[in-house]
């Protein structure tokens, strides 16, 4: 195999420039740029329409300080964004014989020019403060100098390579700060140059193409004869956006070969990935770091060698290189046969079972984990033997924690094919109960990828029903429960903290608020902290009325307590769904009745909160409280009533809003009428609801007391029940934000002053939401100990 960094065709074969009029076409990520230059130059244009603001007034000033002696090479910079640089990029091209990049960079740069010229006449003058020196006809925007350079780099880098696109930005930095230096330009003109010659590069690189766009099946062809692979035929195979590309290649020996073409758009570990991954925070599977096409292509390469002299059965490595001016290429042998995942239920034999987990006890033996075990990844062949493929995210010198993971994977993908109980018991019978009770640790949502999970998308209640026959077949219990607080969920937490604690003050005044808090009534912030905790309490209680079962309370109340961490530093409150329901199912409840528990809860806390903010705005809108309240009338009313319809309808006829949302709705709506017939019960759950919610809403008015004593109490608790729930509708840890922002303007409308307003919200937040999630974490350690989650 060759996995070296250079092409076996460097000086040989086709053509470089043959490579690079091949590779010409056009991709969707240019489209995407061009629309993201156009939205931030008219953002731009916005901008230039209102006076030059004290940072860029400031940074012009620096700029304008650096030493005169330099004015010389400042200048020259700036012809670089001239005719003179278009002419001279352009004859540089013509001399070494690049028709087409000359005639692309002249036509770019007169065009760039052209609309610069435009945009200098129709938009006016900016204006600046009086110490700056303004030119006559004042600061034109954008800078065409810059727009220019950078229109040229953009153009001319994809036929010269990375280092070309490196120095073309850097000179168009430096330009920048040549024009803002002499005093031609301010700060934000040179953004708009930029803006305005990055547009146009990418317009040019639709319209006309560009090297590395396309996939040429002649380059991969010439590739693969120049090292002796002898090709006779390429056929490309079906190709889906954002994933490598594969083909099948006919040799003259009679083999069948699969190329896969690793661009840097379309690589499984690639931008797209990785994005996916910053979004989705409760994915904690951890994965290697793979920077180029070229590492992931070498990395694929390397585990396979590893995991075929381990004795896994795994297509042979043929040739694993970077070729110049065309993708990362990665060739295999071809294996017939079919995906497990395309294997209906009775194909799947026992004996076939038992191969697979034999190839992957040989996989661990091997310290290899494949960290991608989907039924897709494992190819049966002609004679029923399992093959693994795909090996981009696996590891090599994987330790146990990562074997018992790779394990966990597997079982969770042959389930959906093979069902839970066969999967069960051909892994008891072939693999050593250790290994199976690590990987029962790791059966818990927070443990696998969403990847792995999605396999059984109509099945949801499939991982958990695999852990419990698991432990069922091992004698063990279910496992705890894991925190699904991650150090990217603190560091993006305090973020946010930091921006709402810094910003909201400043809606009335920092020194006003600091003022409102050194004076405050610490007697009546007293009585703040104790709402928190009497909440969670009240909390506890609702927990026990939505269980048919009974629940131990002290146990009960100590989960509500631990779920205050689990729950509040999570989005959407998916900590306090998890450790309710693994709670329960160490109690001996299964799966479906935790969730249903669990489910039950939070509705009759949402139709609570809804009854009391229907009631409660009646009660204190009859009163006159609601001072500075504007309620909408007309059009807006009616296009919001019409979008909710149109919500409705659409839920409503769509196969997936009647699975998904109507079906559990009614279901959860059925147990909530069942529950009144009981009436403890019944005055459990509710009453508990309504409990959290007042207590929770007198926590607020006592710390509004403590500053400003002249409110009705009774308004205060329906702001917050009403600020409470729609704030944690938005997916962020704890209604972070938001819970805030409706907090406010609803003491804003019962007529609270500002500063009053701002820190009586900030403050509450703080001593009866956020102060409870402490002891919440030495309470968590606590039930982990002792087995109670």
């Amino acid at each position: 195999m060759d996995s070296t960094g250079s092409s076996p065709s460097e000086g040989t074969g086709i053509s470089p420039k043959s490579r690079l009029r091949l590779s010409i076409g056009r991709r969707p990520a240019d489209l995407a740029k061009l629309l993201v230059a156009g939205g931030l130059l008219t953002l731009s244009v916005l901008l230039v329409l209102v006076p030059a603001n004290p940072v860029e007034v400031a940074i012009y000033q620096q700029l304008g300080r650096i030493p005169a002696i330099s004015d010389p090479v400042w200048v020259v910079l700036v012809w670089l964004g001239s005719w003179a640089g278009i002419a001279g990029v352009t004859a540089v091209a013509m001399y070494f014989g690049w028709i087409r990049v000359a005639l692309l960079c002249a036509g770019s740069g007169a065009l760039t020019w052209g609309l610069a010229q435009i945009m200098h006449q129709v938009l006016p003058a900016r204006a600046v403060p009086a110490p700056i020196f303004e030119p006559p006809g004042g600061f034109p925007f954008p800078s065409s100098e810059v727009a220019i350079v950078t229109v040229l780099a953009v153009v001319a880098a994809p036929y010269l390579g990375g280092p070309a696109r490196r120095v073309g930005w850097g000179l168009t930095v430096l330009v920048g700060v040549a024009v803002v230096h002499l005093g031609l330009q301010l700060p934000l003109d040179t953004v708009g140059g930029a803006l305005l010659g990055w547009g146009v590069g990418m317009l040019c690189h639709l319209v006309w193409g560009a090297p590395g766009r396309k996939v040429s099946e002649k380059v991969i062809f010439g590739e693969l004869e120049l090292a002796g692979l002898k090709p006779v035929s390429i056929v490309a195979l079906r190709h889906r956006l954002l994933v490598p590309r594969e083909f099948a290649v006919g040799t003259g020996d009679g083999r069948t070969l699969r190329v896969k073409v690793v661009r840097r758009m379309s690589r499984r570990a690639g931008p797209w990935y990785k994005i996916k991954r910053l979004l989705t925070l409760l994915d904690v599977q951890d994965e290697p770091r793979l920077s180029t096409p070229h590492h992931e292509v070498e990395h694929e390469a390397y585990v396979t060698l590893l995991a075929e002299r381990a004795g896994v059965r795994t297509p042979q490595v043929v040739l694993a290189c970077d070729v110049k001016h065309a993708p990362a290429l990665l060739v295999v042998g071809q294996v017939r046969g079919r995906r497990l995942s395309e294997m209906r239920g009775d194909d799947i034999d026992d004996e076939l079972l038992a191969a697979i987990w034999a190839q992957l006890a040989a996989l661990a033996g091997a310290r290899i984990a494949h960290h991608d075990l989907r039924a897709k990844n494992i190819l049966v062949d002609d004679e029923n033997r399992p093959w693994l493929l795909s090996f981009t995210f696996s590891h090599a010198g994987a330790d146990e924690a990562r074997c018992a993971q790779d394990l966990a994977e597997a079982m969770l993908s042959l389930a959906t094919v093979a069902g839970t109980e066969r999967t069960v018991s051909t892994a008891i019978r072939a693999l050593p109960a250790e290994q199976l009770a690590a990987a029962l640790r790791n059966l818990v949502p927070l443990a696998l990828p969403r990847r792995i999970r999605n396999q059984a998308p109509h099945g949801r209640f499939l991982l958990p029903e695999l852990r419990e026959a698991l432990a069922d077949g091992l004698g063990l219990p279910i496992p705890g429960f894991r925190s699904p607080v991650r150090p990217i969920t603190v560091i993006g937490l305090l973020l946010i903290a930091a921006a709402v604690y810094l910003l909201l003050p400043e809606l009335s005044s920092m020194g006003a608020v600091l003022t409102a808090v050194q004076h405050a009534n610490w007697v009546w912030l007293g009585v703040a902290v104790a709402t928190g905790f009497l909440a969670i309490l009240a909390s506890s209680v609702s927990v026990q009325g939505s269980s048919r079962v009974p629940l131990p309370f002290w146990q009960t109340l100590l989960v509500q307590v631990a779920a205050a961490f689990t729950g509040r530093t999570t989005p959407s409150g998916a900590g306090f769904f998890g450790i309710n329901v693994v709670y329960m199912e160490r109690l001996g409840l299964r799966r479906r009745v935790a969730v249903g528990v669990t489910l039950l809860n939070q509705a009759g806390t949402g139709a609570v909160a809804f009854v009391v903010a229907v009631f409660g705005v009646f009660a204190v809108g009859l009163s006159g409280t609601f001072t500075n309240l504007s309620i909408p009338t007309g059009w807006p009313v009616v296009v919001a009533a019409v979008a909710v319809l149109v919500v409705a309808a659409v839920v409503g006829a769509s196969p997936f809003g009647r699975r998904r949302i109507a079906a559990p709705s009614v279901e959860v709506g059925r147990e909530l009428l069942e529950t009144l017939r009981h009436p403890v019960r019944a005055l459990q759950l509710f009453g508990g609801a309504l409990g959290y919610l007042v207590v929770s809403g007198l926590g607020l008015a006592a710390s509004l007391a403590a500053l400003h004593p002249d409110f009705s109490w009774v308004a205060v608790t329906v702001v917050f029940v009403i600020g409470n729930t729609l704030g944690h509708l938005v997916p962020s840890p704890g209604g972070l934000g938001a819970v805030e922002a409706v907090l406010l303007a609803g003491l804003g409308a019962i007529g609270v002053p500002a500063t009053a307003a701002i820190t009586a919200v900030l403050i509450s937040r703080l001593l009866t939401y956020w102060l409870p999630v402490l002891p919440g974490i030495l309470v968590f350690r606590y039930l982990q100990h002792r087995g109670v989650i």
